[in-house]
C-alpha cells in the first residue's frame, strides 16, 4: 500500500523524502494560512517568524500535492517528518483523505495547526505577517526564503493563492 504525504508548505519544495509520484490534490475543510508562529526553522523565541499551516474552517479547501513515497521508505519518511514538523507539537499529525487531480481520493499523512497551542497565531492581518516575515529568521533560514520558495513553487504547478501572491510582493518591498 502506497503512503502519501500531503505537501501545501515547504514540503511542495523540499519534501525531504523519496518521491515516487506527485499530483496536484485538494484537501478539503482547511485553509493554508501563515497562523503558526515559528520559533524554530523559521525563527526564534525572541522573534518569531510565521510558517503555513493547515487551519480547520468549514467550506475551506486546500490546493497542494499528493507526494507519494517511495516503496521501503515508508518508515525512514515517517521518522524524519515527525523529527521535522511535530518539533514542538504545534502541528498535529493526521490522516486525511485528499483527492487527487486524477479523481482518486487517497489516504494522506498531512500536518494541521493544533489551535489551541501557543505558537497558534490565526487572523493576523496580511500587512502584519509581511512585517514578521520580511524580519524573521530561524534555525533553517530567513522566513523570506520560506515565502519566496513556497510561492513560486505553487506558481510553478499550477496553482495560485492570491494571499502568499500579495505577501511575496510585500515582503519584497520591505526588504528592498
Amino acid at each position: 500500500m502506497t503512503m502519501w504525504v500531503f505537501g501545501y508548505g515547504s514540503l511542495l519544495w523540499n519534501p525531504g523524502f523519496p518521491v515516487a509520484r506527485q499530483e496536484l490534490a485538494t484537501l478539503h475543510g482547511y485553509a493554508r494560512s501563515f497562523c503558526m508562529s515559528s520559533i524554530h526553522h523559521r525563527g526564534t523565541e525572541d522573534k518569531p517568524g510565521l510558517v503555513l499551516a493547515l487551519d480547520e474552517v468549514d467550506d475551506a479547501h486546500c490546493r497542494g500535492l499528493a507526494l507519494a513515497v517511495e516503496a521501503g521508505h515508508e518508515d525512514r519518511t515517517l521518522a524524519d517528518l515527525r523529527e521535522r514538523e511535530l518539533i514542538s507539537s504545534a502541528y498535529l499529525e493526521r490522516m486525511l483523505d485528499v483527492e487527487l487531480h486524477s479523481g482518486e481520493t487517497v489516504n494522506a499523512v498531512t500536518y494541521v495547526i493544533d489551535p489551541h497551542h501557543v505558537q497558534y497565531c490565526g487572523g493576523i492581518p496580511l500587512e502584519e505577517q509581511a512585517q514578521i516575515i520580511a524580519h524573521a529568521v530561524g534555525g533553517r533560514g530567513p522566513n523570506t526564503e520560506y515565502l519566496y520558495n513556497t510561492t513560486e513553487h505553487l506558481a510553478e504547478i499550477g496553482l495560485h493563492d492570491p494571499d502568499l501572491e500579495w505577501l511575496s510582493q510585500r515582503v519584497r518591498a520591505l526588504v528592498a
